[in-house]
């Protein structure tokens, strides 16, 4: 697992392009679809920033707490269970949201089906013991 400075760096990085190519970013990510999650701090109470793949499905938008398959969920996941208001930029667009995590038999039916999108996440699930968690995020 990549240390957690390394990571802001990553982040920061993806948000930079992101930003500057309406919504689109290259390297192992170009082609995905790509979202920025704003969230409030579980703890700090302090604005977070999260760049994270999303499923669209239908009208609906997951995202899933993968970690990249490490044994604990990522900090946006805590911050989303204790406060499921979020905002995110889509593209060129940005909207609040709800965050709403699937429940363990509707996260389960779709689990296969974003590995089925995107064989990565089958690879993260198998690498820990914990369940990867899904939310769904609803216009506010």
């Amino acid at each position: 697992m990549t240390d957690i400075s390394n990571l802001k760096e990553l982040n920061a990085g993806i948000v930079a392009e992101f930003r500057a190519n309406g919504g689109k970013v290259g390297g192992p990510f170009e082609g995905g679809h790509i979202l920025l999650l704003h969230t409030t701090g579980a703890k700090s109470g302090q604005p977070r920033l999260s760049p994270l793949a999303y499923f669209p499905l239908g009208d609906k938008i997951y995202i899933v707490g993968s970690f990249a398959g490490a044994d604990r969920d990522p900090a946006w996941v805590h911050n989303l269970r204790a406060n499921a208001r979020a905002h995110i930029e889509v593209g060129t667009t940005d909207y609040d949201v709800t965050a709403h995590e699937l429940p363990r038999d509707e996260r389960d039916a779709l689990y296969p089906k974003l590995v089925e999108a995107a064989p990565v996440f089958g690879e993260y699930q198998a690498k820990t013991s914990r369940i990867i968690p899904i939310f769904e995020l609803a216009k506010a």
